[in-house]
């Protein structure tokens, strides 16, 4: 039998009632906000532009209130829940529903592809093959930007994403040459990033310390730049980002460990400037970078 609270009530109000009843308070610690705001919530499927054709993931779905939407707009809904205690309040307020898969696991300790084989006898036959997905969720913050690089490095990516994530978190990712970051050349090199709009902290119980943002991330079918190795790339980010403020001349020759006048001849024959800074580096200039230190060095 479903546990539920009636619908006329707030979404706050649904969620101080439900919290209560099943005697379950939110974990600070595992980033438990709950989202009571139902037009931010519309903000995001509206985003995510559903049909019966999708199959989607739900990281972090909490109390359910963005669940039960996608299980109405979506073919089926693959919801990954690691607090034992949302799982068992979960199940009892959705009940069973065909579409949906409650998967109690940790996101970081399983890849995609592997729940979506292990789900697929679930699917139903709107769903088409070869299987696609998309992620739509309300993050926990802890773990933001790791989920991020999960799906983007994942065997099987998604075509899109539509994220609740830290204000800050958000306009980090989308910035532009000038302000990069390793995290805004990471997800940059994987999908185009743009900000849905701001969600202050008081569509939220408990309310955090911080706004929010709905992050959009249409992703591209391989990288926005070529490049033979992925690895060698980002080795080469990382290294142009290891010394905070420095010269990218002299952040490649600590982070890759080869002399600098031999960075400065590599830097020449890629046409990037020595004398430049990593945060003002554009994703053309990494992969040419990445070409001469890797392909035509060795």
């Amino acid at each position: 039998m479903t546990e539920s609270v009636p619908q006329e009530k707030s979404l706050l109000a649904q969620a101080k009632e439900l919290l209560r009843q099943n005697q379950v308070q939110a974990k600070k610690s595992l980033g438990q906000n709950f989202l009571i705001n139902p037009a931010v919530l519309d903000k995001i499927t509206r985003a995510s532009d559903l049909t019966e054709r999708d199959l989607v993931f739900e990281v972090g779905p909490g109390l359910g209130v963005l669940t039960r939407q996608l299980i109405a707009l979506s073919g089926h809904v693959i919801a990954v829940e690691v607090d034992r205690r949302m799982v068992e309040l979960l199940n009892k307020t959705l009940g069973s529903p065909p579409n949906l898969s409650l998967v109690q696991q940790d996101i970081l300790d399983i890849e995609p592809a592997e729940l979506v084989r292990q789900e697929s006898f679930r699917f139903s036959s709107s769903i088409p093959r070869p299987y696609h997905y998309k992620v739509v969720a309300n993050l926990p913050y802890y773990i933001t930007q790791a989920v991020i690089r999960r799906f983007c490095e994942a065997e099987l990516k998604p075509d899109l994403m539509v994220i609740m994530v830290q204000k800050e978190v958000a306009r980090n990712i989308v910035a532009a040459p000038g302000d990069l970051s390793i995290l805004a050349v990471s997800i940059q090199f994987f999908g185009r990033p743009r900000i849905v709009d701001i969600v202050p902290a008081g569509n939220f119980y408990p309310a955090p310390r911080v706004d929010s943002a709905i992050l959009k991330i249409e992703m591209y079918p391989g990288p926005a730049v070529p490049v033979a190795s992925e690895a060698d790339f980002f080795k080469t980010v990382r290294a142009g980002f290891c010394a905070a403020r420095k010269q990218v001349a002299n952040a490649l020759s600590q982070g890759l460990a080869i002399p600098r006048a031999e960075v400065l001849s590599l830097m020449q024959k890629a046409g990037v400037e020595p004398q430049k800074r990593a945060e003002t580096l554009t994703l053309e200039e990494w992969a040419r970078l990445t070409k001469v230190f890797f392909e035509e060095k060795n």
